[in-house]
C-alpha cells in the first residue's frame, strides 16, 4: 500500500488518544493520531515521524500521523492499514489456494470478523491484528488490554467447531523482529485465549512488513511463540 502527500515532522507531545502536537516546516501543528493504542515507547518527544497532509480544508487537523522512527527502525502506526496490507498480500500469494470469494467485515453470529473467504473446498474466517509494539526483538500484541480481541478469538473457536477454518493474522507493522508472542504482561487473558484457540484448531500466523516513509507491504512470515 502506498500513501500520498507524506511529509517529515518531529513529534512533540500527545494531547489525547486522537491528537498530537508536531513540528513541521518550523511550525507547531496539531495532528490526528491514527492509532488509539498507548504507543508510549514510540511517541516520545523529539521522535522523527512521517505525516500525511490532507487536502480536506474543513478538517480540524491538517495532518495524519502515519509512522515513527524507533531508533533506526521505521514503524507504521496506522491502525487502518493492516487489513489493507493483508488483502494486498493474499492477492499476490497462494497460501489459501484459489480464492473464489472474499468478503471483508463479515458477521458470524455475534462476531464481526475482518474477512470471510472461500476456495473450491474451504470456508475460512480471518481476523487481522496490527502490531506496533516491539521489545528486545519480540513483536508483542496487545499494547493495552483488549476485551474485543478476546471476543474475536472465542468467535473463531466457535466457527472451527462448526466446520470452518479460522485464522488470526498478526500484521507486524515493522521489519527485523525476531518473533511474535502475545503480550501476557499487559493482558494475560488475551495470551491465554490465544493459546486455547491454537489448541482448538485456530491457525495463528504473523507477517512482518517492509515500511518506507510512503508505503507498507507484507514481507515474511515471523515465528510465533505462544
Amino acid at each position: 500500500m502506498e500513501y500520498r502527500n507524506i511529509k517529515p515532522a518531529i513529534f512533540l507531545s500527545r494531547m489525547n488518544r486522537f491528537v498530537a502536537n508536531i513540528e513541521i516546516n518550523g511550525r507547531t501543528e496539531i495532528c490526528h493520531v491514527k492509532n488509539t493504542g498507548r504507543l508510549k515507547e514510540l511517541l516520545v518527544p523529539g521522535a522523527r515521524v512521517f505525516v500525511q497532509e490532507s487536502a480536506n480544508s474543513s478538517r480540524r487537523t491538517k495532518y495524519d500521523l502515519i509512522s515513527v522512527y524507533k531508533g533506526k527502525r521505521l514503524v507504521n502506526i496506522d491502525s487502518q492499514v493492516p487489513n489493507k496490507v493483508f488483502h494486498e498480500w493474499i492477492s499476490d500469494n497462494d497460501i489459501f489456494g484459489d480464492i473464489v470469494l472474499i468478503k471483508p467485515e463479515y458477521t458470524y453470529k455475534d462476531s464481526r470478523f475482518d474477512f470471510y473467504m472461500e476456495t473450491a473446498d474451504r470456508k475460512i474466517y480471518i481476523e487481522v491484528k496490527g502490531v506496533t509494539l516491539e521489545e528486545n526483538g519480540a513483536a508483542l500484541f496487545p499494547d493495552a488490554p483488549t476485551e474485543r480481541g478476546i471476543k474475536h478469538i472465542k468467535g473463531l473457536c466457535r466457527s472451527v467447531k462448526e466446520g470452518y477454518e479460522a485464522y488470526i493474522i498478526f500484521i507486524i507493522q515493522m521489519k527485523d523482529v525476531l518473533y511474535f508472542t502475545p503480550n501476557a504482561k499487559t493482558h494475560k487473558a488475551f495470551a491465554d485465549a490465544l493459546v486455547n484457540a491454537k489448541n482448538q484448531g485456530v491457525e495463528i500466523l504473523a507477517l512482518d512488513c517492509l515500511v518506507t516513509e510512503n508505503s507498507i507491504r507484507a514481507n515474511n512470515f515471523v515465528d510465533v511463540r505462544l
